[in-house]
């Protein structure tokens, strides 16, 4: 699809729902596609129908890779909390014609996919090697004697 009829499509959807930034829209275009990449191709090299869980890690993984650590900054400041707000963003773009979906496919299927935090912030918090405290020491696990 030309960028400019996505634009305009994506002005109409912001108009009726104004709970995402429009920019959110293009992310998740971005990440479809990043997803159908990385996903194994059909054996005919027809495309492959990416399911909601899918989906999701493929959002996860092309934020990370696109914004890093910044990543859950940039989603909650387009509004996007939970992963069902991917969900919400998906079925708006299925409702305009943009995307497809199959009988099985729901808005469900977005529901509590992975917590925020763990998704964008666990990897870039500071590894603990070695179970060793801030001062280099090993933790004890057992009663001292």
């Amino acid at each position: 699809m030309h960028e400019n009829a996505f634009a305009k499509i994506v002005e109409r959807i912001h108009e009726q729902d104004s709970r995402y930034d429009p920019e959110t829209y293009f992310f998740v275009r971005e990440a479809l596609d990043y997803t159908s990449r990385t996903l194994k191709k059909p054996a005919q090299g027809d495309r492959r129908h990416v399911t909601g869980q899918e989906l999701l890690e493929g959002i996860r993984a092309y934020a990370i890779q696109e914004y890093g650590p910044l990543a859950l900054t940039v989603l909650t400041a387009w509004g996007v909390k939970h992963t069902e707000d991917f969900g919400n963003i998906v079925f708006n773009l299925v409702q305009s014609g943009v995307l497809g979906k199959t009988d099985r496919d729901q808005r469900d299927d977005f529901t509590n996919g992975y917590d925020f935090h763990d998704a964008f912030t666990k990897p870039y918090l500071p590894k603990n090697p070695l179970n060793r405290d801030l001062s280099g020491k090993a933790f004890s696990h057992g009663r001292s004697r």
